[in-house]
């Protein structure tokens, strides 16, 4: 059995039957809907997010009808997001697949990513689900302002450690978060229960980014993003800033220099890449994705022992060994 199989046995039936209620969910009049909806179904990931809404239903509680809509609200919410990642960033391909732009072209693209946002509303509304609605809809806009304030800052080549936690916390870290509020909120959970949950999924959501952001500087990284990409769209992340402070001006402008011009020259992105390398950024960022994990860990530490707990703490572990 998979490592990902093993977490996900305490609620191995309810993510078959997520898989039916999730399927139902995306069914369209339009033909042309549907065609798209069948193609993103059959090149569903690892499903996290779904996963980490019932386990955090199950360790507090049982899983119910409730908690099926806040996974579906998610799930739908999050496509959609990467749908018009993908048209923003001109990306053809994700995750090994063909986007829905490269298939599609943009317009259709967008008007999908527009199709799969009120399918989430619409969803958490037919049932009632508000206070889901609201947990889910405050993350949506928190990743839309991360998005946009990454932009900005990525064209002055000027973001400090703490704007890179701001910027991971919103874009990342949130919508986990909402994961494991909603899966809480779902079964009924105290307020006091709803905010340690939202601080668990929170300190989970930066550990991941930064994993994701490490494989910018690994060979081999995971299908989708190959190595360097961050560089070369200009995004600095943990361990560049790291590196860049770790230097003088004269040293720091020409480094900035070669990502500056990255997208034209890879040996711009290998020298990028060994100067991150020798100035301990790499190192540094893993010890702060280990912190992260522990706090991660240290939120779960005060609920009862189960078996969803110990498949969340799996989970947690699981998001910063992968290796794609």
């Amino acid at each position: 059995m998979s490592e990902i199989n093993q977490i996900k046995e305490p609620v191995k039936n309810e993510m078959k039957e997520f898989n039916e209620f999730f399927k139902a969910t995306l069914k369209s009049s339009v033909p042309l809907l549907d065609i798209i909806m069948n193609y993103i179904l059959r090149r569903k990931g690892k499903q996290l997010r779904p996963l980490f809404v019932f386990l955090s239903a199950k360790m507090m509680g049982s899983i119910n009808r409730s908690s099926f809509t806040a996974a579906s609200l998610i799930e739908l919410l999050h496509t959609a997001t990467l749908i018009h990642d993908d048209v923003v960033d001109e990306s053809y391909e994700r995750r090994g697949f063909f986007s829905i732009n490269a298939l599609w072209k943009s317009k259709v693209a967008v008007l999908v990513g527009d199709y799969l946002l009120s399918k989430g509303l619409l969803v958490a509304l037919d049932n009632g689900e508000y206070d889901i609605l609201k947990i889910v809809s405050d993350a949506v806009k928190e990743i839309s302002e991360g998005e946009l304030y990454q932009i900005q800052k990525s064209k002055k080549l000027d973001i400090k450690e703490q704007e890179y936690f701001e910027i991971i916390r919103k874009k990342t870290a949130t919508l986990i978060a909402a994961c494991t509020a909603s899966g809480a909120k779902s079964v009924g959970c105290s307020d006091d229960e709803l905010n340690r949950m939202k601080t668990f999924g929170e300190h989970v959501g930066v550990a991941f980014q930064i994993r994701d952001d490490l494989f910018d500087y690994e060979k081999n990284g995971f299908v989708g993003k190959p190595m360097g990409n961050d560089i070369q769209e200009k995004k600095l992340t943990l361990p560049l800033i790291y590196a860049l402070d770790q230097v003088g001006f004269a040293e720091k402008r020409n480094v900035l220099h070669l990502v500056s011009k990255s997208r034209k020259r890879s040996d711009h992105v290998s020298d990028v890449i060994r100067f991150v390398k020798e100035q301990g950024g790499i190192n540094y960022s893993i010890d702060v994705m280990n912190e992260y994990r522990n706090k991660a860990l240290e939120a779960l530490s005060d609920f009862p022992d189960s078996d969803a707990k110990s498949s969340l703490k799996q989970l947690v572990h699981y998001t910063i060994n992968r290796k794609k």
